[in-house]
């Protein structure tokens, strides 16, 4: 049986088959706005801090439809879904339609591969998989190649290629030196409420990335928030309840060697207002030269630590049963 571990055993294997994908044919485009939702919508995230080092703007909108600047700005369109049946995200495609605006889909199948074949759009179907979670590479790897595509990015065959040997380094056999810090981490973290705090752009990335995660693999409560911003709101909360902080939260800083360099004195600093009123789970520092390679870095160690998380607790990360609730109550109401 397939387990979650695996699935993050498969991610260089995910990245190569990026770096080797042949990209659509796009027109050139001034900017690009992402679609997409959960474990398909982080692939934008992904592929806009991957534009930003570039100097290119991608946005992601990540709900229903599109924001009401595209009409005008007319951005290119990717529509990113693993299942390809994402109702948020057919809705955008359908809204980007009617604006004319142009489009490219990333998924494996389903209405929004019919609706790209129907209407021309061009496409990148990804390799099916049991879990959106668990296609990161596959679905960051075809969107950032459609960037690419469209002249909004340099070409990306290299940094997917150092993403891979730098995640598949992390992970070993399944006992690299990801593994030994996510079960470390996992520890410091067991039946505590997890908070991720990462500098704007790649570490921000990540850490919504470990949230969300640790959410639908750990089946825990999580958040994540941003440096600088946090230090301007969040961390005075820590001094009200320190004895229930204490007991019940734990935070992890992540870190990118290619940050701003007052976040690193920032981060420090912070993490010495804390500790008087929630512990410090850990630090994990970025790995690699290239944008793509640092956020897949610290993306494998976060998927790690919430399989932990989910071990230590005795609970399967496989399923997502209240996300399949939802979806099926939705559809009563709708009918």
């Amino acid at each position: 049986m397939t387990t979650m571990r695996d699935l993050i055993a498969s991610l260089p294997e995910q990245l190569r088959w990026a770096a080797g994908l042949e990209p659509p044919i796009l027109a050139s485009a001034a900017e690009a706005l992402v679609a997409g939702m959960g474990g398909s919508g982080i692939a934008g995230s992904i592929a806009a801090v991957v534009a930003e080092d570039s100097g290119a703007r991608v946005s992601v909108h990540k709900s229903y439809g599109l924001p009401g600047w595209a009409e005008s700005a007319r951005p290119l369109v990717i529509a990113v879904s693993h299942s390809g049946n994402t109702e948020e995200t057919l809705e955008a495609l359908e809204a980007a339609a009617d604006h004319d605006l142009p489009v490219a889909v990333v998924a494996t199948d389903g209405a929004a591969v019919a609706l790209a074949a129907e209407r021309g759009w061009p496409t990148v179907v990804v390799p099916p998989g049991p879990q959106p979670r668990a296609a990161v590479g596959y679905l960051a790897g075809g969107v950032v190649r459609c960037l690419e595509a469209a002249g909004l990015v340099p070409p990306q065959s290299a940094a997917l290629r150092e993403s891979a040997e730098v995640v598949a380094r992390l992970l070993g056999d399944g006992d690299g030196p990801g593994v030994a810090l996510a079960a470390d981490l996992a520890d410091a973290m067991d039946g505590r409420i997890a908070i991720i705090y990462g500098g704007h752009g790649v570490a921000a990335v990540a850490a919504n990335r470990w949230k969300t995660q640790i959410n639908e693999n750990g089946k825990a409560p999580a958040w994540w928030s941003v440096l600088p911003e946090l230090d301007h709101n969040e961390v005075v909360g820590w001094s009200a309840l320190p004895d229930l902080t204490r007991r019940h939260v734990s935070v992890v800083f992540l870190h990118d060697h290619g940050e701003h360099p007052k976040i690193g004195a920032r981060a420090r600093i912070t993490r010495d207002l804390m500790e008087d009123g929630v512990p410090i789970a850990g630090e994990v520092h970025a790995q690699g030269s290239s944008v793509t390679a640092r956020v897949f870095s610290l993306i494998a160690v976060g998927d790690l630590v919430s399989v932990a998380i989910a071990e230590r607790a005795g609970v399967d990360p496989m399923p997502v049963s209240v996300i399949e609730d939802l979806k099926r109550r939705l559809a009563v109401e709708e009918t």
